[in-house]
């Protein structure tokens, strides 16, 4: 009988010890883990862009969807070449053109409006859509400024080139 309690009292023993074992195993690798899903999803756009430049000089191909163009409506000339201005300055595009005056007409407080202003194309990168929106809002005299990208899906591969040169990454 002795033998048979103190068999199963060694089971017991191996089987805690195991339990144990595993559950300190459990409570270093969760950290860890967490650790590396952190910087993952921290370095995703640095490691993306990377990925794109890579892909493209090897295949000489674009990626749909890298570059973007934005529409950015302006009530003057001045205020135009002010934000544009302020947006190259701060490397946040490539290139910005501004177009002569265009006829707008738009719903404002439930009547229809028409007015003349300036049309901004801001060309830049995708990563870099949401710092020129809030830039704009930040310093734009409308209340609520037209501000609409688009993606690039195909063009002169030399030129997006230059794009991605005259923008820093991320």
């Amino acid at each position: 009988m002795t033998f048979v309690v103190t068999n199963r009292m060694e089971c017991l023993f191996q089987r805690c010890h195991k339990e144990a074992a595993l559950h300190s195993v459990c409570r270093s690798v969760l950290p860890v883990s967490c650790l590396l899903l952190v910087l993952c999803v921290s370095m995703y756009p640095a490691l993306w862009s990377i990925g794109v430049q890579l892909r493209s000089a090897f295949t000489g191909s674009y990626i749909p969807g890298h570059h973007s163009v934005l529409l950015v409506n302006s009530p003057t000339e001045q205020a135009a070449r002010d934000i544009g201005r302020a947006i190259m300055e701060r490397r946040l595009a490539a290139s910005v053109n501004i177009l002569a005056r265009t006829s707008t007409m738009y719903y404002w407080k439930g009547e229809i409006q028409d007015a003349s202003e300036i049309l901004m194309l801001v060309k830049t990168k995708t990563s870099r859509i949401q710092q020129v929106v809030e830039y704009v809002r930040s310093v734009h005299p409308y209340a609520n400024p037209e501000v609409l990208s688009f993606p690039v899906e195909d063009g002169n591969l030399a030129y997006m080139k230059w794009m991605d040169e005259a923008i820093p990454d991320d």
